[in-house]
């Protein structure tokens, strides 16, 4: 059976340990090799830089990248943990684009949708669509949307801490304003839609 996975979404699981650790061998032995892990990532990797950069065509050249950047460091590979890696060169592909584009665009689709284990706040997020989603998190400062689009795209607060070069206590930090700040917004406007239901009821 395959190292990976298909989950209830129809992406694929990142392999266990074991596997993902003899992929990463092999594939620095033969770069057609690394095909299972580009498999294993790409759906995430894309959503990542889809939330981030806006706009289907900046985010699926920005993947290519990280994964052609992923493949010619992969000789280097020394993280206990392929995934927080990988998700820092994409961070940092990101950050370029960025800086390069200065951005900001609705989204045309929706995220990922988290794993069951994932936060309540996580679970309204992913129900969102695309551009009510991307309303949601651009009321949030950039060091705390970074916290949530990389909640969104699976990775573990150690995993995040390591991608962005931060501590766990401040990634904690950062999501617990991140989501504090989201459960207002989703409140308010639940009520208002509330609101506007009752006054059509009323009216008709």
């Amino acid at each position: 059976m395959d190292a990976s996975r298909v989950t209830m979404t129809g992406t694929l699981d990142a392999p266990g340990d074991d596997a993902e650790a003899a992929m990463i061998v092999r594939a620095r032995d033969d770069p057609a090799e690394f095909a299972p892990l580009y498999s294993a990532y790409f759906c995430s990797v894309y959503h990542y830089c889809l939330r981030s950069l806006g706009k289907r065509e900046a985010a699926a050249d920005a993947t290519s990248q990280v994964f052609i950047k992923a493949l010619g460091a992969l000789p280097t590979y020394r993280s206990d943990s392929f995934r927080s890696w990988l998700f820092t060169i994409a961070h940092n592909v990101l950050v370029d684009a960025s800086r390069r584009r200065r951005l900001s665009v609705p989204l045309d689709d929706a995220g990922d949708i988290p794993s069951p284990e994932s936060m309540p706040e996580e679970r309204a997020l992913a129900a969102e669509d695309g551009r009510r989603l991307a309303a949601l998190l651009a009321c949030l400062p950039p060091s705390q949307r970074q916290i949530v689009e990389l909640r969104l795209a699976g990775l573990t607060g150690p995993e995040i801490a390591r991608t962005l070069g931060i501590s766990h206590a401040a990634v904690k930090s950062r999501q617990f304003r991140a989501y504090s700040t989201l459960r207002d917004v989703i409140g308010k406007r639940h009520d208002a839609d509330r609101r506007e239901d009752a006054d059509v009821v009323r009216e008709g």
